[in-house]
């Protein structure tokens, strides 16, 4: 299934990382806290202004970001999941 997102929002894969403590890798299981960090899939045309006028994305697909905790919605595509949040939900690119 594709999906393509509208206006200024982004379909993100979630990048989950092992936490490690005191040289112990915690499984998934010990902590399922929500991912700060992932994967552009998928970019919507960009947001318009009051004149009408497109304003284009910042980021593209393939960019690694981190973004806020709890703006993304969690959605469910062919059993993976996948957030989507406005750009303004982005707080950076990792290079």
């Amino acid at each position: 299934m594709r999906v393509k997102p509208l206006g200024d929002r982004v379909l993100i894969e979630p990048l989950r990382e092992e936490k490690r403590r005191g040289g112990i890798i915690l499984p998934d299981t010990v902590e399922k806290e929500r991912p700060e960090k992932g994967k552009i899939v998928a970019v919507g045309p960009g947001k318009i202004d009051d004149n009408g006028k497109k304003i284009p994305m910042n980021v593209k697909k393939g960019d690694v970001v981190l973004f806020t905790k709890y703006g993304p919605n969690e959605i469910k595509i062919d059993d993976k999941e996948y957030l989507i949040a406005r750009e303004e939900d982005i707080l950076a690119i990792i290079e």
